[in-house]
């Protein structure tokens, strides 16, 4: 497979912040946000593979600052690195004030997608065209982060255990 540039992964999306996505603040509720963001990001790693793609992973999600009622919510993603069968996707959130037109940094968070065929089976994915320096860097730190997130896989049975314990009377 050819590599594919990040920037062909790219995607921009806008949501006007309505009461029904806030919480009881008046502010974007995250659940709502988090959202957003698995679709832009999913719409990126499908440009990227132009295959059938499903999320794996949401790591380091931050909800940085809110976002107000009648504010635009503006996502951008793209592919950061690519493996054999999945990649990552950087998201970032801004809220947008529609009578001043100040941006500020809401949200970000870091998606793993899996790409498929029909039979539910892992597809290999190009490669990712590491064009400049920063897109080099961000990819070697990526492949950290899967190192660390393949270490983790499996690690989480006693915290599971724990929430779904019946509760003691």
């Amino acid at each position: 497979m050819d590599p594919r540039p990040s920037e062909a992964s790219l995607v921009e999306m806008a949501q006007l912040l309505l009461p029904g996505d806030a919480n009881a603040l008046g502010a974007a509720f995250g659940g709502s946000v988090m959202g957003w963001i698995d679709i832009c990001a999913a719409i990126s790693a499908q440009r990227h593979c132009r295959q059938v793609v499903v999320t794996a992973s949401m790591d380091d999600l931050h909800f940085h600052a809110p976002v107000k009622v009648g504010w635009t919510v503006n996502l951008r993603a793209r592919v950061i690195a690519a493996f054999h069968s999945s990649m990552e996707v950087g998201v970032t959130v801004h809220s947008e004030n529609p009578l001043t037109g100040e941006r500020t940094l809401t949200t970000s968070a870091l998606l793993t997608f899996v790409a498929l065929d029909k039979d539910g089976k892992k597809l290999p994915v190009p490669p990712l065209l590491l064009a400049t320096e920063a897109e080099k860097v961000a990819s070697a730190e990526a492949h950290a982060r899967r190192t660390e997130r393949l270490a983790r896989k499996g690690t989480g049975a006693t915290w599971q255990a724990l929430v779904d314990a019946p509760v003691k009377n």
